[in-house]
């Protein structure tokens, strides 16, 4: 019998919250750059995964190539845009050759972190769910791994008549695996990544699907392959090099494209619509794919191989900007006065936003409030002992920031070592009190409705590059590893820490 199962405490160095990318990648930095460490990874899911296990809608795949969602230390071999089949198995690799399972506890729901300052520790508690059984671990550094959005169930808005509808409505987070969508006329609400996969895949079979967009998204479109990866494989270049001359390639035209477009909006906003009427019907309506805001003021969403073009072109698909008055028996009745028949309604209307998971934390006694945090880098808060949370970009791929992070983690847990810290905060000082604070994203910079939705609930963002969330990898790349550990928005506790802290902090 284990001490878990015994109902003993497990005590663990660092405890990693999540088994999706970003625990995976946690688990491997923790593996490789700082072996000896103990640490566990509590998993609410059976499985490892995380979002591509949620979501098993038909033609589920990456918004992001995997040269760069992919792990730097893992080769990727196959098509930049993969599917969730092949995200996992490639997870899955990672796990079986590193041994990293056996780190990992899968069917843990955490239920509670309380930090305690007389211990400098965490103590976390978890339901196993098998079991019903109640288990303690602590841990002297908490890291953040579980995502940004609920998984049990996505965002759809309430519209008047849902009731009346006679079809099934599915969000496809919740996607029911018996789902008969063969030769039915199908209406899609949404027109981001989520829509724009599901459209072409439910093509396939459907009667005729409607992607229903109250405002239209940017899309852009290419080959679901790279011409240097190729011409690297044919040259018989080994793999590593492969992968990271690709990444780095990708990395630097992703950069300058983002330069561009907040340089020059409109000229970035007429090459997408440019490439996108190349592959639609001669004189389409073009305002259907016409977005108010500037490009990357929201994710962009990539159609590999143009499959949703091709659906539109062959009439099997179409796509309707209007807005929702109300939910009839037969469809969905427009404000135009249009109605769309329909026998089934996917709302891919977004996600729930879920901070810190929606774990209640405590410390020293005292309820944790995120949205009354100040955030340092988008990763540590203040009031918030030893802890990082793995938030992602938007404009990269998430999994950029994972291994940069980890980086940080590592050097940061090595440093309190070295200084016999067993307690790192960050705090901006005497300038905290009349600093500024905004919101965690500026919205004018950019404004997925998952965040403005819920934007209360994340910490808050000051005024100078430190305590914001830049959402800048290019940026961060550089800035991130050569942090101060010993600068004056780092205060530690315990043997020799406190009075090297208090030798940063410039005297008043």
């Amino acid at each position: 019998m284990t001490q878990a199962q015994s109902g003993k405490t497990e005590h663990f160095d660092v405890l990693v919250v999540g088994a999706g990318i970003s625990g995976v990648g946690a688990a491997w930095h923790l593996t490789h750059q700082r072996p000896g460490t103990s640490f566990v990874v509590l998993e609410t899911k059976d499985t490892f995964g995380g979002t591509w296990v949620t979501h098993r809608y038909p033609g589920v795949r990456s918004d992001s190539d995997l040269y760069t969602f992919g792990y730097r230390f893992k080769p990727w071999r196959g098509a930049p845009i993969a599917t969730a089949e092949e995200i996992l198995k490639y997870m899955e690799e990672v796990i079986e050759e590193n041994d990293l399972d056996r780190h990992i506890r899968y069917g843990h729901t955490i239920t509670k972190a309380v930090w305690s300052s007389e211990k400098n520790l965490w103590t976390v508690t978890a339901t196993k769910k098998a079991t019903g059984e109640t288990l303690t671990f602590t841990c002297g550094f908490l890291w953040m791994c579980q995502g940004y959005y609920h998984h049990d169930e996505g965002y759809t808005p309430h519209w008047e008549g849902m009731a009346d509808f006679k079809g099934p409505i599915v969000h496809p987070q919740t996607w029911p695996d018996d789902l008969d969508y063969a030769g039915k006329k199908v209406v899609v609400i949404g027109s981001g990544a989520t829509a724009a996969t599901l459209v072409p895949a439910l093509a396939e079979k459907a009667a005729h699907v409607t992607m229903l967009q109250r405002s239209p998204t940017y899309f852009a479109t290419g080959r679901n392959a790279n011409e240097l990866a190729d011409t690297l494989r044919d040259l018989e270049v080994p793999e590593e090099w492969t992968h990271e001359i690709v990444r780095r390639k990708i990395l630097k035209d992703q950069g300058m494209f983002a330069q561009m477009a907040k340089s020059h909006p409109e000229a970035v906003r007429d090459e997408i619509l440019k490439n996108v009427a190349a592959v639609l019907p001669e004189g389409y309506d073009m305002s259907h794919f016409s977005p108010r805001y500037r490009p990357w003021q929201q994710r962009l969403a990539f159609v590999p191989d143009a499959d949703l073009f091709k659906g539109i072109c062959a009439g099997k698909a179409s796509v309707v900007t209007d807005q929702i008055e109300r939910f009839t028996d037969k469809g969905i009745l427009l404000k135009s006065g249009d109605l769309l028949e329909a026998d089934i309604i996917i709302t891919a209307t977004g996600f729930r936003l879920s901070v810190m998971g929606d774990i209640p934390f405590e410390v020293d006694g005292k309820a944790v409030d995120w949205g009354q945090t100040l955030t340092y880098r988008g990763m540590m808060f203040t009031g918030v002992p030893n802890l990082v949370w793995v938030f992602g970009y938007f404009r990269a791929s998430w999994t950029l920031r994972v291994d940069i992070l980890a980086d940080f983690v590592v050097r940061l847990l090595d440093h309190m070592k070295a200084k016999g810290a067993t307690k790192v905060m960050v705090d901006p000082g005497p300038a905290g009190a009349t600093m500024p604070r905004g919101p965690w994203i500026d919205p004018d910079d950019f404004n997925p409705g998952y965040l403005m939705r819920d934007m209360d609930k994340m910490p808050k963002c000051g005024d100078t590059p430190e305590w914001r969330h830049t959402q800048d990898y290019w940026r961060e790349r550089t800035e991130i590893p050569t942090i101060d550990l010993d600068g004056p928005e780092f205060r530690y506790e315990g043997a020799g820490a406190a009075v090297k802290s208090a030798q940063a902090v410039p005297a008043e």
